[in-house]
């Protein structure tokens, strides 16, 4: 396959998609319930989507916002968020996407960096913009949907125009930049990673080449911007009765429900959705017979989880789990039977996660560990086989910079020729079949007098007590000399804790294994902090300082 050269635009693919499927439904969101309490929906179909694209690109131009306009957006999933992203893309505008769990001062600063000329938000959206001031200075253009109160502006239905005819699409460079996106991470401030249209372009072709999806598929698409990449495929987004920034919390029976109703072909979720709606299956003995292909991203799932999500599908139905990052995505990718049938025992013996053969289009290296910037690409910075060291990735699918953050930007890009190679900040290692494990993130790797210690191989090792729900090391003390601390949350069944026996049955564990024997101290902690995205990443440093202010004076 081609990469994508000479013109790019994300918008193209729904354009081609109306002309072939006009009449297959694009996006599809619930509408309440019917008289006698069905879920009722409201959708557009493909020639719909694209006459909506039409109509507000023609009206987003005429209040000022075209080529290289910055647009921060906060809009619920919805039929208006489909319809705002490719419109804007149409123009040749930069979409700005923040993670909304990142808090109202981390919210403020990616605003500022961004400095948006536009902003285009739910009336909820723009009460925050006002009084908590962001960007008033570069904000010009404000799109309420929903009721527009003292902030003048326009209102987002009064921009749709009357002409549904194809308004002039701008066919950009593929290194022009499509989109920010502001996400929460694994640690610091949030950055703005920039998306050019090529990169989002590969992703979808990627994506559709990987997971062999196509205009047959009918996607549950819990992360909105994963729905994104449905409609470019060709696909119907179904978007379930849930708030799409807590996936672990949603209703299991609202997401069966949106399954049964829709044929569901495809999901999309992050692994704490999927437990969450396996252990609502396992419960009440649902099958799910028409979902053909899973996909899990976010952390890597648990074997258990996996396993149970199994149980609700058709034998042979594969869970696939990507690797990457907001910088790159996909890197890899691994299925749910070749984890299961191939690699547990040794994830479950502390090698840690597999997470499958790296794509075809992408080249992935193991480097040497270390904190300081690498600038220039040298074979020097190359471990030997089996070793674990950092992960780097290099192909049309990687980003090349961080927005105005050329420090940050020096520390995770490496340069080789016009070339770039991304640090993915997480630590792996190359199995004798050439597929890729992960061990954990670089910044959360516990460095003892004895040597480093990972997350993802010492945590295995523990998380398979059977009143365990997960577990994190962190380290206590100064690098180089820091003591190891495993906190456990346990599971929410647990109701008669017996401390002190947990620890004892957890330190016969660590002690099997050459790389947990030296770990003797453990808390239980009541409920993780998590990111807020996925509902899936470990805040470690935030339990790093619970640890040490728990154990301050004992160790």
């Amino acid at each position: 396959m081609q990469n994508v050269n000479s013109t790019a635009n994300i918008y193209n693919f729904i354009s081609k998609n109306a002309q072939k499927t006009p009449h297959k439904r694009a996006v599809v969101v619930p509408s309440g319930r019917d008289k006698y309490g069905h879920r009722a929906y409201t959708s557009l179909t493909f020639k719909q989507l694209n006459d909506e694209i039409n109509r507000f690109a023609r009206g987003f131009n005429k209040i000022g916002i075209k080529k290289g306009t910055k647009a921060v957006v906060m809009i619920t999933p919805s039929l208006e968020f489909y319809i705002t992203f490719f419109a804007l893309s149409k123009l040749g505008a930069i979409m700005v996407m923040i993670d909304p769990g990142i808090g109202l001062k981390s919210l403020k600063q990616c605003i500022a960096e961004a400095e948006p000329e536009a902003f285009i938000g739910i009336t909820k959206a723009h009460i925050a913009r006002v009084l908590f001031r962001w960007s008033p200075q570069t904000i010009k253009i404000n799109v309420t949907l929903g009721s527009k109160l003292f902030w003048g502006g326009h209102r987002f239905y009064d921009l749709r125009d009357s002409d549904n005819s194809e308004f002039p699409t701008e066919n950009m460079h593929p290194d022009e930049m499509s989109a920010l996106m502001f996400t929460s991470g694994s640690t610091g401030i949030s950055k703005g990673v920039v998306y050019t249209q090529g990169v989002l372009t590969n992703q979808v072709e990627y994506i559709r080449e990987l997971y062999n999806l196509g205009s047959d598929d009918v996607d549950l698409a819990t992360f909105p911007l994963f729905g994104l990449f449905d409609v470019s495929l060709g696909m119907t987004a179904v978007i379930p009765d849930m708030d799409a920034t807590k996936p672990g919390k949603a209703n299991p029976a609202y997401l069966v429900e949106a399954i049964e109703d829709n044929g569901i072909t495809s999901i999309f979720g992050s692994p704490a959705l999927v437990d969450n709606l396996s252990r609502y299956g396992e419960e009440n003995k649902i099958k799910l017979p028409s979902v053909r292909n899973v996909i899990s991203c976010g952390a890597p799932a648990r074997n258990d989880i996996l396993q149970r999500f199994s149980n609700m599908l058709n034998e042979g139905v594969k869970i696939h789990t990507p690797y990457g990052a907001t910088e790159a995505l996909p890197v890899a990718s691994i299925d749910s039977i070749t984890i299961l049938n191939e690699t547990a025992a040794e994830t479950d013996s502390g090698k840690g996660t597999c997470v499958g053969f790296p794509d075809k289009h992408v080249q992935v290296k193991i480097v040497k560990i270390t904190d300081e910037p690498i600038e220039e690409w040298s074979d020097s910075y190359l471990v030997e086989k089996g070793t674990i060291g950092e992960i780097i990735a290099k192909g049309p699918i990687v980003t090349k910079e961080y927005f105005k953050r050329p420090q940050n930007t020096k520390l995770a890009k490496i340069k080789q020729g016009d070339q770039i190679w991304h640090r993915m900040g997480d630590v792996g290692h190359f199995d004798d079949k050439g597929r890729l494990w992960f061990c954990g993130r670089k910044s959360h790797r516990v460095e003892t007098e004895q040597g480093p210690m990972f997350t993802i191989p010492c945590e295995r090792i523990f998380n398979q007590h059977p009143k365990v729900f997960r577990t994190a090391l962190v380290g206590v003390g100064e690098k180089g000399k820091q003591v190891p601390v495993i906190c456990v949350e346990l599971e929410k069944s647990i109701s008669d804790i017996d401390a002190k026996l947990i620890f004892k049955e957890l330190a016969e564990l660590g002690a099997k294994y050459e790389h947990t024997v030296s770990i003797k101290n453990f808390l239980i902690h009541q409920g993780f902090p998590v990111d807020i995205r996925h509902n899936a990443k470990i805040g470690r440093e935030l339990l790093a300082e619970w640890a040490a202010e728990t154990l301050r004076g004992r160790i």
